[in-house]
């Protein structure tokens, strides 16, 4: 296991060379907490937002309508991540940025606070925006801690990371989601407000930790750039607001008219700013070879988490209604299915950080590829299982808590030999041109599968619904035949990656 390695393995004046963290830099303990926090609030959140939404004391829409929303929120969130990576490369540097960050999401859940049903997409938007700016952000600041992209505790640190992730994720909805449901929709949302403000205080308390690079803007805007970005973005802002105003004062401004151009953003972007920095000449040979080999990741990526973020709408809202949510006759709240993957994550993930080093060390470590495509056919698995649950309800019968627990329990396996891997291998294979704006990259790959789902579940475009045996069989196909298609072009792919392991 990465822990397991002292500070007197590591070359002085290298990072994690002092006090270290379960054999990590003592930086990933302040990234560690933070992100615990943040995630705390969000998890909390989402584990609400499409029970809030179909509930009669909530908003009291249609289950496709909520899985439209909260997948296009997931999709925004990912989405902003980008601009959030190139607002730290350009203006404030990842360690100002994640600052910032915090205090807009802390914003965003008091807004969802008031109980005034206006306001509540102004609370998911600050709520997406603080998200957007944190998430790439904190992630290049724990490939910072490490000495170069080979360094052999980076895959075991960002492992050690995504427990601090999942720590949060399950106590959220044990939390949160019981108060959020049992007591008040609104209760809930302050609680991850609180979280958030706890974060942010633990940050602000521990950069000390933190690796020198985290304090650098790497390509800093010109005075001219400046003034060029704010006109655009003046201008963008005018149109955006007369255009909505328009609409709206004419008596036709529907959800829909924010929903469906969200939804074709987050198709067409991730294509755009793929295609972009592959066609940037100003990257050697080497880079743009490790750009096109990204690719094969980002694809499959996005595919995994299109099936994967189902599980907090698609699934929980199956659960509401059609699940036997009770242990030995102890009825328990329906979020308390989204701390099941965080908590078997927290048992998971040291094993599976050690099994990478042990495998390693022999020579027998799968590739990257290889670990992708797994994850493709697991949570292709995972789906077949939904089938069992869905045919369960379809004859007039409650489907037993332990199928939904089994589908989650594979769909973890997957995200751990994807999701850290994909985190680790973004940081490596990234041109030093777009180191923070390429983290965001790969999570332009949940925004591209989000949104697709959002496509297919809205009633005014595709109007699918998603917890139908078919279209869930179709799903499962369609996750083990990418499976099968990258483990069959590995090695291609190895090549184009080059030197990175």
């Amino acid at each position: 296991m990465a822990s397991s390695l002292t500070k007197d393995s590591v070359r002085p004046g290298t990072p994690g060379s002092g006090k270290t963290f379960f054999g990590h830099p003592r930086g990933l303990a302040t990234l560690f907490m933070t992100e615990m926090w943040e995630r705390f609030s969000y998890y909390g959140m989402k584990a609400l937002l499409p029970l809030y939404l179909v509930a009669p004391t909530g908003l009291h829409l249609d289950n496709a309508t909520a899985i439209t929303i909260a997948s296009v929120y997931v999709s925004l969130v990912y989405l902003l991540a980008l601009p959030g990576g190139w607002f730290a490369d350009r203006v404030l540097g990842p360690r100002k940025t994640v600052a910032l960050a915090g205090l807009i999401i802390m914003l965003g859940h008091l807004t969802l606070a008031v109980p005034v049903a206006g306001v509540f997409y102004v609370g998911l938007a600050l709520v997406a925006l603080g998200s957007g700016l944190l998430k790439a952000n904190i992630s290049t600041m724990v490939g910072h801690l490490y000495d170069g992209p080979n360094d052999p505790r980076r895959d075991g640190g960002f492992t050690v990371f995504y427990v601090g992730i999942n720590t949060g994720a399950f106590a959220a909805p044990l939390i949160i989601g019981t108060v959020g449901e049992k007591v008040n929709w609104h209760l809930g949302f302050a609680l991850a407000a609180l979280g958030m403000a706890l974060g942010l205080v633990q940050f602000l308390l521990g950069t000390r930790h933190l690796s020198s690079r985290s304090d650098i803007v790497p390509t800093p805007l010109s005075a001219a750039e400046k003034s060029s970005t704010l006109r655009k973005g003046l201008f963008w802002l005018a149109a955006a607001a007369v255009f909505y105003g328009a609409v709206g004062l004419s008596g036709h401004f529907t959800l829909n008219w924010a929903m469906i151009p969200l939804t074709v953003i987050g198709l067409i972007v991730p294509i755009w700013v793929i295609a972009r920095i592959r066609r940037d000449r100003s990257l050697d040979s080497t880079e743009q070879s490790r750009v096109s080999a990204y690719v094969w990741f980002f694809v499959a990526a996005a595919v995994f988490w299109m099936i994967y973020d189902q599980g907090a709408t698609t699934l929980s809202i199956f659960a509401d209604s059609s699940a036997d949510n009770s242990v030995l006759g102890w009825e328990f709240p329906v979020s308390w299915y989204q701390s099941v993957n965080p908590v078997m994550i927290m048992a998971a993930a040291p094993v599976f950080a050690w099994l990478w080093l042990w495998l390693n060390r022999r020579g027998k470590e799968p590739s990257t590829v290889v670990k992708f495509a797994s994850g493709l056919v697991l949570v292709g698995a995972s789906f077949f299982v939904f089938l069992i649950p869905l045919s369960i309800a379809d004859g007039g019968h409650k489907a037993a808590a332990l199928w939904i627990v089994a589908i989650y329990f594979i769909q973890t396996i997957g995200e751990l030999t994807l999701s850290p891997v994909g985190l680790s291998v973004t940081t490596k294979m990234a041109p030093a041109k777009y180191a923070s704006q390429m983290m965001g990259v790969w999570f332009l790959a949940v925004t591209a599968g989000d949104s697709f789902t959002a496509l297919l579940s809205n009633p005014a475009v595709g109007g699918v619904n998603l917890d139908r045996m078919g279209f869930v069989a179709l799903e499962a196909v369609l996750a083990v035949l990418a499976g099968v298609a990258v483990w069959m072009y590995r090695g291609k792919v190895k090549r184009l990656m080059g030197d990175v392991h």
